[in-house]
């Protein structure tokens, strides 16, 4: 069992969310950076979707009360087990009492701990992962508060057994460089209405990261508004993850993990799949960036991380049957 020893309104389980759910109105939510998530379960062995739990909100600490093998992925920043400092991205096993803290990232802005097994929580529409809004899935459909008992599933006593000083990645999931974070989009539904000067605008500017971001939706603020050609009235449409909207004022939103199904603004863009996660690790007043990208491009950027995850899949099975046997 693991005791949350430190509450918020912002950490919360997620897993890889409910993309058949949206259908029925139902966010897709999960893990604002499944590449991390996934690498974090790789390296306990897990599917890469299983729950874990999203920190935001930091320091956050929780304690152990049987050996429990865990891993801290996503963005970079200190950790210590019972005070040792644990490297980033790294699998140990905890034992019994032991009090696990992580602070505050340097770098990116959401870490994730994951457990041998995955958490035990009950799956609600096809995932564990937490709806705050619809308050249900993860743990009783909240953020996780102080007191918390959480549990894991069922592992072998070899599958929490590591070296003592614990093992972790060389090729982490990147975090967004530099002074900016460049996402790659694709024209949507709406492009065409923009003037030719707001499109420009909308790839030339460069946008900062408000305060009001949270995991339904980023806004982002530039010197100069986008405009359509002419005033239109839509009806509400499908929107999902990664859509890019325009409301009147002219400054860009985009949606996140717990976005609505549907939506009536404008849509300029979409960002792809694989920059959706740099987004979920960009803070708060940090430059955004937009750059447009053909079809073809997105879906090799697509298929190249699925090649690339695969291929850590396989690696780091080959490794913990290595550690296990030694």
């Amino acid at each position: 069992m693991i005791e949350v020893l430190t509450g918020s309104t912002l950490n919360t389980i997620q897993d890889f969310g409910r993309p058949r759910a949206m259908t029925l109105a139902v966010a897709r939510g999960g893990a604002m950076d499944r590449l991390a998530l996934a690498q974090g379960n790789f390296l306990l062995g897990n599917a890469p979707g299983d729950a874990g739990i999203e920190v935001v909100f930091f320091p956050f600490r929780i304690r152990f009360d049987a050996p429990t093998a865990l891993a801290i992925t996503g963005a970079e920043g200190p950790a210590t087990l019972d005070g040792r400092v644990l490297p980033a991205n790294w699998a140990i096993t905890a034992q019994p009492g032991q009090v696990l803290t992580v602070q505050a990232p340097s770098s990116g802005s959401r870490r994730y701990l994951t457990f041998g097994g995955g958490l035990d929580v009950p799956v609600v529409l096809g995932a564990r992962a937490t709806d705050v809004k619809g308050n249900f899935g993860g743990f009783h459909g909240r953020p996780l508060q102080k007191g918390d008992i959480l549990a894991t599933l069922p592992v072998s006593a070899a599958d929490i057994r590591f070296p003592e000083y614990g093992y972790g990645l060389s090729h982490p999931a990147p975090l967004p460089g530099g002074t900016e974070t460049v996402v790659r989009v694709l024209p949507a539904a709406e492009h065409h209405l923009f003037t030719p000067e707001s499109l420009r605008i909308f790839e030339d500017s460069t946008w900062t990261l408000t305060s009001s971001a949270n995991r339904m939706g980023y806004r982002l603020e530039g010197d100069t508004p986008m405009a359509l050609h002419h005033r239109v009235s839509l009806f509400s449409h499908g929107i999902m993850p990664g859509t890019v909207q325009v409301p009147p004022a002219g400054q860009p939103i985009i949606q996140m993990m717990d976005a609505n199904t549907c939506g009536g603004y404008p849509k300029i863009a979409t960002v792809i799949e694989p920059d959706l996660r740099l987004l979920g690790q960009t803070p708060v007043g940090r430059a955004v960036r937009f750059v447009t990208v053909s079809r073809d491009e997105a879906v090799t950027a697509i298929r190249r991380e699925a090649t690339e995850l695969a291929a850590l899949e396989r690696d780091l099975r080959t490794l913990r049957a290595g550690l296990l046997c030694a």
